[in-house]
């Protein structure tokens, strides 16, 4: 954990919830749909792509699911009325997964027949370790009936591998990204450098394999040998994407544009922000230190 991520998780208690939101504005879009099709129209003249992801995760009730299935019904219906270029991605413990895993599978069904109709995207997040396995087994079920549907591995998973094994047959649409939750040492990685050699093997052995991958960092390490690696596989650009997270590393962002390759934004909105931001805060330390370090660079 370097300084100022610590620094950041430390005193996060201590922060006034103003200050937060100040702070957020940098990494969520804003409360509201309007916000989030704002934002990603900006990014878009920027000549990033975007991935609407509403804030609401950890849901406790069955009609929760519902309204947040209703509100990507609406994200969808507007990505397609107003013409910007967004797919979404769900966290699926907000459609339900730890609660049913039938009522998540329904509302997915429900978002990827809409999102194939108006020829968009589905990106299912990957969440904490507890929940891979089920996610993994939803994905192929749904692979089976559609092809605008992707997920995640993360990185510093030992497991993760063995993953890309039995899921490369299926010519599968992969974000990979290090991971951010606390896991055990028995299942995850923890050297830095091991975390990123695992990377960079899951990013060659899913475009070997002719699946399409999200190169999801802001490592500058993990972009430069990413960018070898494609020269090396002589890809053309409809084959990867890179990705990242609204408000952090817009430096490195505009490094890669310029360079000629795609890139993709996740943006969060939503009335969850607040629970949203200092969860993830906690849970990413680096990240943290990248937010805040963007975010007084921008405004000095």
């Amino acid at each position: 954990m370097n300084l100022l991520g610590r620094a950041v998780v430390t005193f996060l208690p201590l922060v006034p919830r103003r200050v937060v939101g100040y702070i957020s504005r940098s990494y969520i879009a804003g409360e509201t749909l309007d916000d989030g099709i704002a934002q990603v129209r900006a990014l878009g003249e920027e000549g990033c792509t975007a991935s609407l992801d509403i804030l609401g995760e950890e849901v406790k009730r069955a009609e929760e699911t519902e309204v947040i299935t209703r509100h990507y019904l609406e994200a969808l219906a507007r990505i397609r009325s107003s013409g910007v270029v967004s797919n979404i991605s769900i966290k699926p413990t907000a459609l339900g997964l730890n609660l049913d895993p039938d009522l998540c599978e329904t509302n997915l069904r429900s978002l990827l027949t809409r999102a194939r109709e108006s020829g968009n995207f589905v990106r299912i997040d990957m969440e904490d370790s507890g929940m891979t396995t089920a996610t993994l087994d939803l994905y192929r079920r749904l692979r089976a009936d559609f092809d605008n549907v992707g997920v995640v591995l993360q990185a510093y998973l030992k497991r993760s591998m063995e993953d890309i094994e039995t899921l490369k047959a299926l010519k599968v649409n992969v974000r990979i990204c290090k991971g951010i939750y606390i896991e055990s040492p028995e299942i995850a990685w923890k050297d830095r450098q091991r975390i990123r050699d695992s990377y960079m093997e899951m990013v060659e052995a899913l475009l070997s394999s002719g699946c399409f991958v999200g190169i999801a960092t802001h490592d500058r390490q993990l972009v430069e040998r990413s960018f070898d690696l494609i020269d090396r596989l002589k890809l053309v650009q409809d084959r990867y994407e890179f990705q990242m997270l609204l408000g952090v590393g817009s430096a490195l962002r505009r490094e890669i544009i310029t360079a000629g390759h795609r890139m993709r934004v996740y943006v969060p909105f939503g009335a969850d922000w607040y629970s949203y931001s200092t969860r993830r805060l906690k849970e990413n330390p680096a990240i943290a230190g990248h937010v805040f370090r963007d975010f007084f660079s921008i405004r000095s």
